[in-house]
């Protein structure tokens, strides 16, 4: 678990981290450099779902090499299915990013949604609908990792 106490907010307690696979921790259908090493670490701390809809059909094989679960989606409604996870999870206990039109419920519902501002862009309605919006993957995951970098962000 990841515990944090942000002034003004109260204090979060994150069980789940919920990533959307192309364009938030895959460029190309290649995983981010960086990425791998993050998610290790905090396999220790939160339970970590991708989720995709498997459009190279490695997302298996993807799950196995990373050591997290893969949630793949059905073709139709993305955006149903991802804000559906995040309640079946818990939203107040999880934690989700993104960065398509299809992740700006999932984000919205979240504990905390954050928004990856990556090379593919990122959609202006998933951008208005999270708690913070960054620049580089790995820098996200590092907020989860050093959580005192959330509280400067987030307080009140």
């Amino acid at each position: 678990m990841i515990e944090i106490d942000v002034p003004g907010k109260g204090v979060y307690r994150f069980e789940h981290l919920v990533l959307d696979l192309n364009g938030t921790i895959s460029l190309d259908g290649a995983v981010i450099e960086g990425v791998p090493e993050r998610l290790e670490l905090l396999r220790r701390l939160v339970d970590i779902v991708v989720v995709t809809a498997d459009t190279r059909g490695k997302a298996q094989e993807l799950g196995k090499d990373l050591r997290v679960k893969i949630h793949i989606l059905h073709p139709g409604d993305e955006q149903k299915q991802k804000l559906r996870l995040v309640r079946q999870l818990g939203s107040a206990v999880t934690v989700s990013m993104g960065n398509g039109s299809n992740d700006a419920s999932m984000l919205k519902e979240s504990g905390l949604g954050i928004c990856i501002l990556g090379p593919e862009g990122a959609s202006s309605e998933t951008m208005a609908n999270c708690d913070l919006v960054i620049s580089d993957i790995n820098a996200a995951l590092d907020l989860l990792l050093k959580p005192g970098r959330l509280i400067a962000t987030l307080r009140r």
